[in-house]
């Protein structure tokens, strides 16, 4: 593989990480005391961001898929 393909790959990689990391803060902590710069943030809410979390976590796998059918594609056995 050529060095900028790996570097897509694991960018692709970092960016799904970075993506269920972000859901799986949505689903832990209350809506009040999400940090700053994550949205969804609601002053005094005892909720969690279900919705989002579950987008985020949907998206950074999705992302993982894709990283993973580029690193396989073309590949020589």
């Amino acid at each position: 593989m050529s060095a900028g393909r790996n570097a897509l790959i694991t960018l692709l990689v970092l960016i799904g990480l970075i993506f269920i990391a972000v859901g799986i803060v949505y689903f832990t902590v209350k809506a009040g005391s999400l940090p700053s710069f994550i949205p969804g943030h609601i002053a005094h809410s005892s909720a969690h961001r279900s919705k989002r979390g579950l987008i985020a976590v949907i998206l950074g796998a999705v992302v993982l898929l894709v990283a993973m059918v580029g690193a396989s594609v073309g590949r020589r056995r």
